[in-house]
């Protein structure tokens, strides 16, 4: 599995805006993010580095470490990627607009 790190692409310039905070029971809160904010991917398959806007990618944030990754479309070979994500990863990609989806365990 190729672990390269996935951070916002320094030459846009722009940093996303932080999330606000919201207490229990207030649903989802949509965060302004400039439609610029492009993030640095690259594919295991085909070797390709590319940058892909935040409705390219998928974050999916589950109970555990194995559980918690991200997801995209290689726009060079067609394969779908699925990658680990982190604390620091899921917290550019949050910040940068990804739709995020939180896994919930059986009780």
């Amino acid at each position: 599995m190729n672990r390269t790190p996935l951070f916002p692409a320094a030459s846009s310039g722009i940093r996303p805006a932080p999330l606000p905070r919201t207490g229990p029971g207030t649903g989802p809160v949509t965060v302004p993010v400039p439609a610029a904010v492009r993030f640095r991917a690259a594919c295991p398959d085909c070797r390709g580095r590319f940058e892909l806007a935040a409705a390219a990618l998928r974050l999916a944030i589950g109970a555990t470490s194995r559980t918690t990754f991200y997801t995209f479309t290689c726009p060079e070979c067609g394969a779908s990627v699925r990658k680990p994500a982190g604390e620091r990863i899921i917290e550019l990609l949050t910040s940068g607009g990804v739709r995020t989806l939180r896994l919930h365990t059986a009780l």
